[in-house]
């Protein structure tokens, strides 16, 4: 009898230390309710990313966010640097080190990252920021469903105001990985490779065929071989969240094959694209070209295509048809 009881309390502690881990590592995504559980976790840093991209600034944050929330302008603060003229690059180590540890980083920091929550554009903020903190070796690093939005609605009276004190700085370091980062000389390999790799464009369709570009490119048009996947289909603007895994599925679902290179204008709406594909659905393959086309664009000698092919337009057709 006793060998079964102490069998019954070795089974309960590891259940026990099962849900411990799985309350340490939620995954890519955290609900409210989550949230609210741990907020006083002291391995827990929220950092809430509101910028002009969502109508938000140091301001806004200051007339009300989550209690215990660091704020850190996506655009201003050195999340993406330029270099050479391109915009939009991922920060050297020792920048991006300063910047973490800066918001109290610690290398065992669950980091929560918090958008507003009211558009793709701005949720494209914090999957650039998770990003970033994954190519330097953070794994510990979640967003906030629903973003700041979602937290509102969901606990009304839990909403801070004024500065708070400053976190102490942290002690994360920096060690930049390239799993997950590819170069403009990489990807000029695979389009010389033609059908090597699965070309993912984020942008708008008007953008995709070169009728519009970005203020900072070259010129306009794709990436020879590339695939159209506008970063705003993943997102539900009414619930301001990502949509369901379900769904993310589906509209993923035609995007097979080998590796996949989510580009955009800048590697901002490419990073939705990446995170839907590689946290939220578990592709272990999908590169984000942070330099997109901006830094493609820039030299000359890199191709570009304009219009539609044949197969865009059969498929638009068929898109129509099926709706």
């Amino acid at each position: 009898m006793k060998r079964i009881f102490s069998l019954l309390a070795g089974f309960a502690a590891v259940l026990l230390l099962a849900s411990l881990a799985r309350a340490d590592h939620p995954g890519p995504l955290v609900s409210p309710q989550w949230l609210a559980q741990n907020l006083d976790q002291a391995n827990v840093r929220l950092i809430d990313l509101r910028n002009k991209i969502d109508g938000g600034s140091y301001e806004t944050w200051l007339e009300g966010h989550i209690p215990g929330s660091v704020h850190s302008d996506y655009l201003q603060d050195g999340w993406r640097v330029g270099r050479d003229d391109i915009v939009g690059l991922l920060p050297s180590e020792a920048q991006f080190q300063a910047l973490a540890r800066k918001l109290g980083v610690n290398s065992d920091t669950h980091v929560v990252i918090i958008p507003a929550g009211v558009n793709s554009t701005d949720f494209g903020s914090s999957a650039r920021a998770y990003w970033t903190f994954q190519v330097f070796g953070h794994e510990q690093i979640s967003v906030l469903d629903g973003g700041f939005k979602a937290w509102q609605a969901a606990y009304p009276g839990k909403i801070a105001k004024g500065a708070e004190i400053a976190p102490a700085v942290g002690n994360f370091e920096a060690r930049f990985r390239p799993q997950k980062y590819i170069s403009t000389d990489d990807v000029k390999k695979l389009v010389a490779a033609d059908g090597k790799a699965i070309l993912l464009d984020g942008r708008t369709p008007e953008q995709f065929v070169g009728e519009a570009k970005h203020g900072k490119a070259r010129a306009g048009g794709r990436i020879p071989g590339a695939v159209l996947l506008s970063q705003s289909d993943s997102f539900d603007e009414a619930a301001g969240k990502l949509k369901s895994r379900a769904d993310l599925a589906k509209i993923y679902g035609g995007v097979d094959g080998g590796q996949i290179v989510s580009y955009c204008n800048t590697g901002h709406w490419a990073a939705t694209n990446w995170f839907v594909l590689s946290e939220v659905l578990g592709r272990k393959d999908v590169k984000l070209y942070d330099g997109s086309m901006v830094e493609w664009s820039a030299d000359e000698a890199n191709p570009l295509l304009t219009g539609q092919s044949n197969l865009d337009k059969l498929k638009g057709f068929l898109k129509k048809l099926s709706g």
